[in-house]
Parts: C-alpha cells; structure tokens; sequence
C-alpha cells in the first residue's frame, strides 16, 4: 500500500489557504490595531482572541456538519469553496478600512473574515482522512501539514518584502497577495481533486486490505460512542492540558511578537517577519530528523525535549535588549521545538480514538488548543500594557514549562506506526 502523494498534496493545498490566511493575520492585525486605530494593548489581546471564541465553537460544529452533508461536490468540498469565497471577500474589505480610518467597518469585515475561516478549517483537515486510508493517514497528515507551512512561509515572504514602514498603513499589496495565493490554491483543489470519486475509491482500497471492510458498504460516516477506558481516558485529559497550556505560551509570544520586536528592541517590522519566517523554516527542515528520533525514543519524550527547549529559548531571549542576529537563532531552535511538540501531539491525542471518531477526537484537540488561544492574548495583553514589554518572553517560558509538569502524567498516545518504517509517516504536524 502506497501514499498517493499527487492527491495528497492537491488535498492539502486547502489547508495551505488556511495557514496563508493565519499567517497574515497573527502578523499583520496587531500592526494594525497599533498603528491605525492605536489600540491599547488588552484590547488588542481581546480582539486576537476572536478567532479563538470563533473557532472554540465553530471547529467542531463545522466538522460534525460536514460529516452530516452529503452533495455532487462531496462532503467537505462546498465548506472549503464557500468559506474560501467569503473570506476573500471579508478580507479585503480591510485594508479600504484601515486607509479610510473606519473602525465599525474593520470590525465587522474582520468578523465576517473569521467566520469564514472557522466554516472550512475543519472540512479543509478533515478531507485528507476522508480519501486516506488508515495505515497510510500519518503520511497524508505529514504532506498536508508540509502545505501549510508553504502557505505560512509564502505569506511572511510577502510581509518581509511588502510591509509598510513604521508610518504606513497601506496593507492592500499584503491583503491582495494572500487572497491570490488562496483562490489559486483552492481553484487547483476543486478542478483536480473529485472527492466523492476519491472517498469511494479509499473505501473500497482499504476494504481489499481488509481495513474497515463496513465503511466500503455505506455512505455515512460510523461513529462510535464508546467509553475510552479510566485509564486512557486520564491520559487524554493530561494530554489536552498539555496542548492548552504550550499554545498559552507559544501563541502569545508569535503573536505579539511583531509589536515586542518593534517597540522593545526597536525592529522594523520586515526584520521581524524574518525572523518568525526562519523559525518556520528550521520547523519543516527539522520534520524528518525530528520524526525519526520520535520513532526511537517515543512521542512523549520527543515533546518533553521541545517543550524543554522551547521554554529555555523564551526564557533567554528575554534578555536582548535590541536587534541581534542570534536571535535568527534562538527562534530557528524555537522552530525545531515547536515541530517537535506538534510532530507527535495529535497523534498522541488519536491514537485514543476509533476509526469511526477521529472527527469527535480532533475536536478535542482543536478545543484545548483555541481555549488556550482565547485566554492567552487577554492575559498577556494586560501584562504588556499595565506591567511592560518585558513580560512578553517570561510569560511563554512559563505556560511551556508547566507543560511538561501535565506531560509527565500521560502514559498512553506512544504506540509506533503500523506500518513499516518511511521517513515522511514519522512526522505528523498539527495546525
């Protein structure tokens, strides 16, 4: 059984959209809310949390209806079309906002572009699954991810050629690039990729192979309810806390870390996309080392060594005081960590799950990570305006540390692949 990598990189041009989308936002809505309507620093944390209540909800609804929607198109594609189309729409309207100083409008056309985005996130990842067969969904998962991290990188590309200076609020020739990357890449999905045509031909493959030999008999998705054990089930609880607390910690120091960069080591704002655009370089160069050590030594080591390194890469980077070039060091380790915890987090999470609920399971993820991604912006926001910039890089040392207190209790999640060995499966990566 062979990985069909032609149909998975063409089903993981959705997420690289998603990604694009995320990139742009986490680095250029705060530059925004600061120099345009010079908000202060908890109101902004309190607008970067939106897309996190959104998304607290909206994941798991959007998921379970996508599971539910039957049409020509497939399940998932009509979510990924139409969130991508409303988006794009929504999207532009704010860059004319911010030019034209209307508040209500960026307010509103920057809602209209969360939602849009909370509808087809979760169909856009769950579509990998949909035409994957199991043995072979920790490589898919392992290209799609790869997608994203081109459409992440694609974005602080045009942010470190593109953004204005300190003065300039012109965002248009940023806002336009990322809704052309996302219309191509989507474009290209729907003309190359027929998911109901794929979904059949998965479902019957894996039926040959004797791999859930009932779902090649029916259309709908099976779901199970049964009870995980007391003893995965405390695991899992364990494992969730940790994801909630590394995301309080990573999330608030990327994306506060253009405001931080400017005003406390007094950095332009293309020398900080660069630096963030490193750390996501050093992530994909690090996939396959990481995912080979994490065959070896367990999953839960391999993050227990990133979150070891990640708080000890926030905690020392608080001690610059202006621009200095080991800090394109400091956060190309940043990148090997954080891949490293991501890598072999979620799949620790659905290695609990059945088959028929890996849906239901990755909502458990996505919940834990945006709970996480709520608070955080507020709490930290509060800290940068009423105690100091300084807070920043301490803050995320400690939300990553007291991961690996949560991580010490999980005992379940580590099994190996169940295939033979194949660099790309050893290295699954969540959003």
């Amino acid at each position: 059984m062979k990985l069909d990598y032609r149909l998975t990189v063409l089903v993981g041009l959705g997420f690289m959209t998603v990604s694009a989308f995320w990139s742009l936002y986490d680095f250029v809505i705060p530059m925004i809310m600061l120099k345009a309507f010079e908000f202060g620093d908890t109101m902004a944390g309190v607008v970067m949390s939106l897309d996190n209540v959104l998304a607290l909800f909206m994941l798991p609804l959007f998921g379970m209806l996508s599971d539910n929607t039957s049409t020509r198109m497939g399940r998932r594609m009509p979510y990924i079309l139409g969130g991508t189309a409303m988006a794009v729409v929504s999207m532009l309207i704010i860059p004319y906002a911010v030019m034209a100083n209307k508040l209500g409008l960026f307010i509103v056309a920057l809602a209209l572009a969360l939602l849009s985005m909370s509808l087809y996130r979760s169909p856009a990842v769950a579509l990998m699954p949909d035409v994957t067969p199991k043995p072979l969904r920790s490589k898919g998962n392992a290209v799609i991810n790869l997608m994203g991290a081109v459409g992440g990188i694609m974005v602080l590309a045009m942010v470190a050629l593109l953004a204005p200076d300190k003065a300039n609020i012109n965002y248009w020739p940023l806002f336009l690039g990322t809704a052309g990357v996302m219309v191509v890449g989507v474009i290209i999905l729907k003309l190359t990729v027929n998911e109901p045509a794929e979904v059949i031909k998965m479902r019957h493959n894996s039926a040959t192979l004797g791999i859930d030999v009932e779902e090649a008999e029916h259309d709908d998705t099976l779901v199970t309810h049964e009870r995980l054990p007391k003893e995965y089930r405390k695991s899992l609880i364990f494992i969730l806390l940790s994801v909630a607390l590394w995301f309080m910690g990573y999330n608030a120091v990327t994306s506060a870390f253009s405001k931080y960069a400017m005003v406390s080591l007094n950095m332009q704002e293309s020398q900080s996309a660069s630096i963030l655009m490193v750390a996501s370089i050093a992530a994909i160069i690090s996939f396959i080392p990481v995912g080979i050590l994490s065959s070896r030594i367990g999953r839960k080591k391999m993050i227990l060594v990133g979150v070891v390194v990640l708080a000890t890469v926030f905690g020392t980077s608080a001690f610059y005081t202006g621009f200095n070039p080991l800090l394109f060091v400091s956060f190309a380790l940043a990148g090997i960590a954080w891949a490293a915890i991501n890598v072999n987090s979620l799949p620790m999470v659905l290695e609990m799950s059945k088959g028929a609920n890996i849906g239901r399971y990755t909502g458990y993820y996505y919940t834990a990570s945006m709970a996480a991604q709520v608070i955080t912006p507020i709490i930290s926001g509060a800290l940068l305006e009423h105690l100091g910039y300084h807070t920043l890089m301490p803050y995320g040392a400690l939300f990553v540390g007291l991961a690996f207190l949560t991580m010490m209790m999980v005992n379940h999640g580590d099994s190996k692949p169940i295939i033979g060995p194949s660099k790309l499966e050893l290295f699954d990566v969540a959003d």
